[in-house]
């Protein structure tokens, strides 16, 4: 299946010359000695902002839910958009946050399966509803926005932004705080895998074609994602970047995962290459992991929709058993 996704569009191999084995193969990464001090102390730093959230009807409705403009506060006084959707029919009995890709979010998504269940679409910062000042939304800028500090790095930002939109969950409906689950595809998977293993209040976790995996490696992999403005960057500056990104690695992070992760990874993808992708599913405790194989991300082909489609399905039964 792999050769006959292979697009002579690209200088490069998106499948990476590996198969399923392969994938299944590699090592994911060994953090750094002070990896869970450094987030853990993040956590607690973010757990004692105050989110402020606030609601605003739209009038809209989206399937089966009454959508709200919402904003809410993260660290360094980011100010931060997005979508809160509740359900018509009656009170929620869960909370789902829903990330986005580098391309950002322009509006939310209707999700099947999620008719009880009251959901946030945020904005991470530099995109989309959710501007700053000096932060480009361009996704080869924003990835290297203060790159140079482990403490100012953007993605810390956007994990702090996830926490805080978890905090203005709670804040607005404490009847959730016991079911939180998270949905991250693309950019918002590598930083929902940061993300979750610091905070309780997370349950379940959806990872689609995650980015952020195996760091290190993903330096010596060409593609046409993010991951090659950071190449680009350590081939300029004399600056290591792994000083900084050994510490914002998914794959690192997903070791201390003990929630159950359903993981969307692609065999075929020129924008995060597959094996960071599988680099974090790899590193997930078995006990938690729950893949799925999809024949590619960030590319067109045959039969893509009715693949969606049972994605789709798969991640709301995942989502509806508790007990996973």
């Amino acid at each position: 299946m792999t050769s006959q996704l292979f697009s002579h569009a690209y200088p490069f191999d998106p499948a990476y010359g590996l198969d399923l084995t392969q994938l299944l193969a590699i090592e994911p990464p060994v953090p750094p000695a002070d990896f869970a001090d450094f987030w853990r102390a993040r956590y607690q730093t973010a757990l004692a902002l105050d989110a402020r959230p606030r609601l605003t009807d739209t009038g809209q409705v989206l399937g089966k839910h009454r959508v709200h403009a919402l904003r809410y506060r993260s660290s360094d006084a980011v100010d931060i958009g997005g979508w809160l959707l509740t359900p018509l029919a009656a009170a929620p009995v869960r909370g789902v946050l829903v990330g986005h890709g580098y391309g950002g979010r322009d509006a939310p998504d209707a999700l099947a399966g999620l008719d009880d269940a009251v959901l946030l679409f945020p904005c991470f910062r530099g995109m989309g509803l959710s501007p700053v000042a000096g932060l480009s939304g361009q996704p080869y800028q924003h990835v290297l926005h203060a790159i140079e500090s482990r403490d100012r790095y953007v993605l810390g930002g956007c994990v702090d932004d996830l926490w805080l939109g978890v905090s203005a969950l709670v804040s607005l409906f404490p009847e959730v705080a016991r079911r939180i689950s998270v949905m991250g595809v693309s950019f918002a998977g590598g930083i929902a895998a940061m993300a979750a293993p610091w905070d309780a209040r997370i349950g379940q976790l959806f990872l689609e074609v995650p980015s952020f995996g195996h760091q290190a490696l993903r330096l010596t992999l060409p593609c046409v994602g993010s991951g090659e403005a950071v190449r680009a960057y350590q081939r300029r500056h004399r600056f290591n970047v792994i000083e900084t990104l050994a510490y914002y690695d998914a794959a690192a992070a997903a070791r201390f995962l003990s929630i159950p992760v359903l993981v969307a990874a692609a065999l075929f993808d020129p924008a995060v290459p597959p094996p960071g992708q599988f680099a974090i599913h790899n590193a997930i405790p078995q006990r938690c992991r729950r893949l799925s194989v999809l024949p590619a991300g960030h590319f067109e082909y045959p039969g893509k929709a009715a693949r969606e489609q049972a994605l789709a399905e798969e991640v709301a039964g995942f989502f509806a058993n508790r007990e996973n």
